[in-house]
């Protein structure tokens, strides 16, 4: 059942052009924090650069009333272990995860990749959106073959999705 659902999803995202449309934070799995920043890891004085073996996806350098908290290289809430690779951000209580996951090549494939998520679309490309167990909302969509970009926040960050979706750049 999932294969023809993927396949006709991809149909659909195909047909639907390049409409954008926002994030907006809904519901499942928080990201792990460990370790220091996996390579390749560049930070620029215009902001830090995620890669996945390509060309990298620019953060914005400037997340206002933000602090550095770390990074990330897993998502509890991928049925399948692939490459992470993100950076934390916090204010009290509260965390920002932006990261890029490694290795979804098609749509068909990156549709699958969390449960009860919420398909939609973001700047024409297939995007998914959940909340975890914890409550951290997180926001995904593909933005080329082989690299998602993730962007999670605990309840008191959520509106801070939408705008810096819009300040990630593709390079």
């Amino acid at each position: 059942m999932r294969r023809p659902a993927a396949v006709l999803l991809m149909f659909a995202l195909t047909a639907c052009g390049g409409g954008t449309t926002h994030p907006v934070a809904t519901p499942p799995a928080s990201p792990s924090a460990t370790s220091p920043a996996p390579e390749p890891l560049v930070t620029h004085a215009d902001g830090t650069v995620l890669s996945c073996d390509g060309p990298g996806v620019r953060l914005p350098s400037a997340l206002s009333g933000l602090s550095p908290a770390g990074s990330f290289n897993r998502l509890e809430s991928l049925r399948r272990p692939l490459e992470v690779r993100g950076r934390i951000w916090s204010d009290n209580d509260e965390r920002l995860y932006v990261g890029v996951v490694c290795g979804p090549r098609t749509a068909e494939h990156f549709v699958t990749l969390v449960g009860k998520a919420t398909l939609t679309l973001y700047g024409g490309k297939p995007a998914l959106r959940w909340t975890t167990r914890t409550g951290v909302r997180c926001f995904m969509w593909l933005e080329r073959p082989g690299t998602a970009v993730y962007i999670g926040a605990t309840p008191g960050l959520s509106s801070e999705i939408k705008p810096i979706a819009a300040d990630i750049t593709a390079g």
